[in-house]
Formats: C-alpha cells, structure tokens, sequence
C-alpha cells in the first residue's frame, strides 16, 4: 500500500474444473461466466456481500460487523484489501480489510469508519461464506488465498483480526497468533484479538506464484 497496487497482476483467475456429467443448458454458460473465480470486490458487490453478512452474524450477536454503509466505504476507499470468492457469477464466500495502524484493534475502530492507507498493518473485518456453502472448507480456502494474496501487497507486513473463542482453532491452523483479549466489545461479546505476520513478498513469489 506504499505504491499504487495494480490488483490485476497479483489475483490471477483460478478457475475450477467443470464437474464430469451433467451435460445441460447450465454448461453453455461456462464461456462466459467461470466455474469458480476469485477477485477484488468494489461498491457493485455490497448488496451481496451484506445480505451474506446479515444472514450469519445477525442470528448470532444481533448485528453486523459491518454495516452496508460501512461496506460501501471499504470496498470505495480499499477494495485492493477485499476478496470475493465467486462461482458462475454468484458471490459464495467474502473478505473485506482496510488499512490499520496502531498495534492493537481498538474499540474507536468501530465508530469510524476509516481506511488508513501507506500502512504496515491490514484489519479484516469480516470473513463470511452464504449459507448454502458452508461446511464445505470454502471458508479456510478463501483465508489462505486471501493471505497468499496479501503477501504480494508492497508494504503489507501484517493482518490483525478478532474472533470469538470458538474460532480460534480455525485461525490457529491458517497461521494466526494470539495477541490477548481484545478491548473491542460488541452486544455483549467477547473477544481474542490475533495477528498473522505476512513473510514479504520474496515467499510469496516463491510459494504462491504472484
């Protein structure tokens, strides 16, 4: 984030392989609509990416951590820090970062919505699969890739989030440290704050072929 980012040369479509059988109307489609894609969300995506948000945080804490008018602010300020997870055109699974640049999260994070941009440090917000996808592994695919992804972001050098004590294996296993508690609260809820540190963009080279 130190330079202006040209995201196209960094998140190369992958596409999936179209499933054996099946032969139908639905496979006349492929040439134009992609099995299975990954890329940078903007301010068209938000509505989609909200309804996915609202249907899995809202029956759990009563809220979102993001509301649609703080999406639209991201994904207009940095959508270089968002990933989207698309199959046939659909948005199945989503990320959204911004620019941070203290050492730990803090609560005024939430009364403002800013991006800080030309620093070290990515907040993941959100990270959300739709309802139809879950329990499928989508949501630990979607993390790595998201990761690998960041490591070739010049200037990025670590991503700090806040989960509940339920998730905590989940972020372990994709690389996460626990930092403490977090000082941020929401509707009663506690907490972990953790940080992956990105290995520089030398590994990614090597390891993720951006």
């Amino acid at each position: 984030m130190t330079q202006p980012l040209n995201t196209s040369s960094l998140l190369k479509p992958f596409f999936l392989k179209t499933p054996v059988g099946g032969v139908s109307h639905r496979r006349q489609r492929r040439h134009t609509l992609p099995a299975s894609e990954f890329r940078n969300l903007n301010p068209q995506d938000a509505i989609s990416v909200f309804e996915i948000e609202r249907e899995a945080f809202v029956s759990v804490s009563g809220e979102c951590p993001l509301t649609l008018e703080e999406v639209l602010s991201f994904l207009g300020q940095c959508p270089e820090l968002s990933l989207g997870w698309f199959e046939e055109g659909q948005l199945v699974a989503f990320i959204i970062g911004s620019g941070w640049n203290k050492d730990r999260l803090a609560q005024v994070r939430y009364v403002t919505v800013t991006h800080v941009p030309d620093t070290t440090t990515v907040h993941i917000h959100v990270l959300s699969v739709h309802r139809q996808c879950r329990q499928q592994g989508k949501g630990s695919i979607l993390l790595w890739r998201y990761l690998q992804y960041l490591r070739c972001v010049p200037g990025l050098r670590r991503a700090l989030l806040i989960c509940e004590d339920f998730l905590l294996p989940f972020y372990r296993k994709a690389g996460f440290k626990e930092k403490g508690p977090s000082a941020i609260s929401v509707a009663n809820m506690c907490f972990q704050e953790m940080e992956y540190t990105l290995g520089g963009q030398a590994y990614a080279r090597r390891n993720s072929g951006c």
